[in-house]
């Protein structure tokens, strides 16, 4: 796992664009985000997290955060695409105001989920309730900012 990009870099090879403000489509992404961290808690309830579904959690708690950021970007008018979009939404935490042990949880998030996806990694119970937990404080966080 590589270090996280600064903000500006994916600016400078236009992972990032500069656009205008996207308030209608910041506020989709603000409520999906509402219903599947609502969702989210209430499978935890009922469920319970355990090595068997410890993917499900974790890829669900990476969606919803994100979900969070992409608003807050494009309400400041920026839009990632492409190859390093993911990477760049992580490094406008550092934007945000963030530490670093926040953005370095959450690129090894996107790291794990990108696995996940592509290559058949499978991670574990003690791993994802380190991630729901990580993911309850970010998103009352988030959605203050």
């Amino acid at each position: 796992m590589s270090a996280v990009k600064n903000f500006d870099e994916c600016i400078k090879k236009n992972i990032v664009k500069k656009q205008s403000p996207d308030k209608s489509r910041a506020e989709f992404l603000i409520k999906e985000s509402d219903q599947n961290y609502q969702l989210l808690m209430e499978m935890i309830d009922k469920l319970k997290i355990s090595d068997n579904n410890a993917n499900m959690f974790i890829k669900s708690s990476y969606d919803i955060l994100m979900e969070l950021i992409r608003a807050k970007m494009l309400l400041e008018g920026y839009n990632a695409s492409g190859a390093g979009a993911h990477e760049a939404e992580v490094s406008y935490l550092r934007v945000l105001g963030y530490t670093e042990n926040d953005v370095q949880f959450a690129e090894q998030m996107r790291f794990f989920r990108k696995g996940m996806l592509y290559y058949g990694t499978i991670l574990d119970k003690e791993y994802a309730e380190k991630v729901i937990e990580f993911t309850k404080r970010m998103y009352s966080r988030l959605k203050q900012k």
